[in-house]
C-alpha cells in the first residue's frame, strides 16, 4: 500500500514517514508541506532521521494524490479541510490525526465523508482510544456528586489547547452522562469563579518542555476520587496508530470513521 504524508515536515509528519518505510507492507508515495515551509525541497529519508529515499518534500497535493492509495495527515485544521476536500473530489481515501477543528469544520468534514473514506480522530493512539472508552462507562456509571476534571499537558509548541484528545475525553465523559459538552464544559478559570457548579466538566491545558501528551480524567468525590490517566513517551505510538488507521480505511465504503471503528470498541 503506497501512503502519502500531508505535513512531512513536522514532528509527526517525520515519525509517520519513519514507520511507513520500516514497515513491510507500506511504501511511501511521497510528502508534501505548505508551500512556505523551509525544509520543503529536502530528501524525505534525511527529514526523517533515515538514509536518502529518492523522493523530496514537495507542496503539490493533486501530484501526491496522483500516486497514492491512501494519505496521512497531521497539520492545521484550515489545511486539513482544503486538504480533505480535494481528497472527497478525488476519492482518496484520508486519515486525519489533525486536532483544533471548529463546529463549522467538523460539519464539513462529516459532510464530505458521504463520498469517501475519511477516518478523524484527534489521538491515533491505541491506549488512548481504550481510555475514551473506559471514560465514558466510568461517566456513565457514576452520579452527579462525582465531579469530572480533564487535566492535558504537552510540548510547548502545540498550538490548540485544550488538545484534541482533552476535549474527546469531554465528549465521552458527556456522552456517558447523557448531555453535550458545549453545555457543561468550562474551559478555564480566573479570578474569583465562585463555586464549582454541579454537573459541569472542567479542563486544565499546561504547555512546556518535550513533553509528549499528558492525559487524566478526574472522577472527584467526596472522599474519593478516580484517575484515568495517560502517558505518551513516544510519538511512534501516534503514527503507527494512523497506518493501522489507513491499512484499515481503504476499500471502506465512503463514510466518517474513527479509531472506535478500527480497534472494534
Amino acid at each position: 500500500m503506497r501512503i502519502g504524508v500531508i505535513g512531512c515536515c513536522g514532528r509527526m509528519g517525520r515519525t509517520v514517514i519513519r514507520e511507513i518505510v520500516q514497515a513491510p507492507d507500506l511504501e511511501l508515495a511521497g510528502g508534501i508541506d505548505r508551500p512556505d515551509h523551509p525544509e520543503l525541497g529536502r530528501d524525505l529519508g534525511e527529514l526523517a532521521g533515515l538514509p536518502p529515499l529518492g523522493l523530496r518534500a514537495g507542496a503539490d497535493l493533486e501530484t501526491l494524490l496522483d500516486g497514492a492509495g491512501a494519505v496521512v495527515e497531521f497539520s492545521t485544521a484550515e489545511a486539513s479541510i482544503a486538504h480533505a476536500r480535494r481528497c472527497a473530489a478525488r476519492g482518496v481515501p484520508l486519515v486525519l490525526g489533525t486536532t483544533g477543528f471548529t463546529a463549522e469544520q467538523d460539519a464539513e468534514l462529516s459532510e464530505l465523508a458521504r463520498v469517501f473514506p475519511l477516518l478523524v480522530a484527534p489521538n491515533m493512539s491505541l491506549g488512548v482510544n481504550l481510555l475514551l472508552a473506559l471514560t465514558e462507562r466510568v461517566a456513565r456509571a457514576l452520579g452527579p456528586e462525582f465531579d469530572i476534571e480533564i487535566f492535558e499537558m504537552h510540548h510547548r509548541h502545540k498550538v490548540d489547547a485544550p488538545s484534541g484528545t482533552a476535549l474527546a475525553l469531554g465528549r465521552a465523559a458527556a456522552a456517558g452522562r447523557g448531555v453535550r459538552l458545549e453545555e457543561v464544559a468550562v474551559r478555564a478559570r480566573e479570578g474569583i469563579t465562585g463555586p464549582r457548579v454541579s454537573g459541569t466538566i472542567g479542563f486544565a491545558s499546561l504547555r512546556g518542555g518535550d513533553v509528549v501528551g499528558d492525559h487524566a480524567v478526574i472522577f472527584a468525590g467526596e472522599g474519593e476520587r478516580i484517575v484515568l490517566q495517560h502517558l505518551a513517551s513516544d510519538r511512534k505510538i501516534y503514527a503507527r496508530g494512523a497506518l493501522a488507521a489507513a491499512r484499515w480505511l481503504v476499500g471502506r465504503p465512503p463514510g466518517r470513521y474513527g479509531m472506535r471503528d478500527v480497534l472494534g470498541l
